[in-house]
């Protein structure tokens, strides 16, 4: 069976323990747009054929906004925060992947901001502070924050503590 891409980056011994995307508000944030003008091309065009039957051609422009939909969601899906037992890794990318990483013994702390909202509806931004310049700065609007920090930081104890 062929490996995930996520699989392919897990070193010997390493196992993801939490897998977070964003929370789905920000998908429904990206495609409103393009679902609405997807509506505004179906009614204006539909009108349109009732007078000029050869405007059918019209519904063609569906394709621009269905195709950016497309790649929003899929901009969405392929957008993973991990948490294994060595580091914390984010991936982002449909065709071309960034992969970002942060060993768990680097990381110092862990800022976490939500909102009035974002605690209604289980979602936050968490700043991870390391050592080093590099490595993963910001998760914004993540899902289930609370269970993502709590958990990066067993993984981190249980390293401390080996």
């Amino acid at each position: 069976m062929a490996k995930t891409y996520l699989e392919s980056l897990m070193a010997h011994n390493e196992r993801p323990e939490v897998i977070a995307r964003q929370h789905w508000f920000m998908l429904v944030r990206s495609v409103l747009l393009e679902v609405i003008l997807i509506a505004v091309i179906l009614a204006v065009v539909s009108f349109l054929v009732v007078l000029f039957p050869p405007a059918a051609f019209a519904y063609l422009l569906i394709l621009i906004p269905l195709t950016i939909l497309i790649r929003d969601v899929l901009d969405w899906w392929n957008r993973q925060y991990v948490i294994t037992n060595r580091r914390v890794i984010q991936v982002v990318g449909t065709l071309n992947k960034r992969v970002t990483d942060s060993s768990l013994e680097k990381v110092n702390d862990v800022k976490m901001v939500q909102s009035f909202f974002g605690r209604i509806f289980d979602f936050g931004d968490l700043e991870i502070l390391t050592a080093s310049e590099a490595g993963i700065d910001k998760l914004s609007w993540l899902a289930d924050p609370i269970r993502f920090k709590t958990s990066m930081l067993d993984a981190k104890e249980r390293i401390d503590r080996s």
